[in-house]
């Protein structure tokens, strides 16, 4: 089950780079064929990958760990692009803009390309990491993560597509729209994995705040998007200038993300191997 569910996510990851040219094609050709497969192919992809997740969880308890596939970089990773690739869709369905996707299902395909590129061994669970409160904290963060960077797509989308230049236009204010929504969207999950990793840190660790360079940044992280909230709702920030907060909440998740674990060492350097 192992062999198959990373041979599966082979091909995810190949069908993604495919989807993302498709969609490509279809913003510059303005065929609506492209656009039509690119969506087939992408709904494929995220049916393949549901069954990599499983066949991999399945995997672990064949191996006798017997644990949910969300413990390490390689599997968040896996997990990241799943996230992206439903909310894209969802969001695809709502709106029907598929040229979205250009900017969208680039971010899974990279997702899993980096994902190949790391050990995909399924190996035992770490003592901290044997807690329910585990699969609630990883599922909401990076719910909430694919939500900011959907958010981080529209907004760049917003901006390529010179947007900012006509924001009083449908297509404008509906990208504006979803940015929010999306953002809203990521808050609120970020919030519950804040929440949620708390209780999982107290279980583990006997506190549930240690100032963990993961935890600062989480706590960094939530804070830019609160101002970015804050703008929307109080200044009435929107356009151009909630676009570019996007982009600059969404960096900050990257390094929480990755920056975090490979450049600082703390009670998350599990998700690297280090600790």
């Amino acid at each position: 089950m192992e062999a198959l569910s990373n041979q599966i996510l082979v091909v995810v990851t190949f069908a993604y780079l495919a989807a993302s040219v498709l969609y490509l094609c279809h913003w510059v050709l303005k065929a609506d064929l492209f656009g039509w497969t690119a969506s087939v192919v992408t709904w494929v992809g995220l049916a393949a990958l549901t069954a990599s997740i499983v066949l991999r969880w399945l995997a672990s308890y064949q191996l006798g760990f017997g644990h949910a596939p969300f413990s390490n970089l390689f599997e968040s990773l896996v997990f990241f692009a799943w996230t992206l690739a439903l909310i894209y869709l969802i969001i695809e369905l709502v709106t029907k803009l598929k040229i979205i996707g250009v900017f969208a299902v680039p971010l899974a395909f990279l997702a899993l390309l980096y994902a190949l590129s790391l050990d995909p061994a399924i190996k035992p669970l770490l003592p901290a990491l044997k807690s329910n409160w585990l699969i609630a904290h990883v599922i909401t963060c990076f719910l909430g993560y694919a939500g900011f960077g959907v958010s981080a797509a529209l907004s760049l989308m917003y901006l390529v597509t010179g947007q900012h230049r006509q924001a009083s236009s449908p297509r404008a204010l509906l990208l504006d729209d979803l940015i929010y929504q999306t953002v809203v969207v990521g808050f609120i999950l970020l919030t519950a994995g804040i929440v949620t990793g708390s209780i999982w840190a107290n279980s583990a660790w006997g506190t549930y705040w240690s100032w963990d360079p993961k935890e600062v940044w989480s706590l960094i992280t939530w804070l830019v998007y609160a101002a970015l909230l804050h703008s929307r709702f109080m200044r009435g920030w929107q356009g151009k200038r909630i676009a570019i907060f996007s982009l600059v909440g969404f960096g900050c998740v990257l390094f929480t993300y990755f920056g975090v674990n490979l450049l600082l060492s703390g009670l998350h350097s599990y998700a690297t191997g280090k600790g």
